[in-house]
């Protein structure tokens, strides 16, 4: 984070380590919720694969939830939802203090060999 102002987007990729693309997968998906894969390939223009992929990244950060859906044809498709951005906004707000806190428990541990 080399500007000294950042947009919104370039800190939730930084604090969560995400790629840029993700963190539009989160926000395309803050304004589609329950979408599935399928559903955000256009506004995306991103092959599924990709978005696959983001969304596996955004659920294992905890920045989306999924719901399985029963298909009637039979088996399921995932729907997923992005955590709401005033809940994104406090992890984003308390990362810095628990990365604070895990730096200076290392320094303290550092016996210097």
């Amino acid at each position: 984070m080399e500007s000294s102002n950042p947009s919104f987007e370039t800190v939730m990729s930084c604090v969560f380590g995400i790629e840029p693309h993700e963190t539009r997968t989160y926000l395309a998906l803050v304004d589609r919720p329950g979408s599935t894969i399928d559903e955000l390939e256009g506004p995306l223009e991103r092959d599924r694969s990709t978005i696959n992929r983001a969304m596996a990244t955004l659920y294992e950060r905890g920045l989306v939830r999924r719901d399985r859906r029963l298909l009637d044809a039979g088996g399921y498709v995932y729907q997923y939802t992005a955590v709401a951005l005033p809940e994104v906004k406090v992890m984003l707000h308390d990362f810095p203090d628990l990365w604070t806190e895990t730096v200076h428990d290392a320094i303290d541990e550092f016996d210097g060999e």
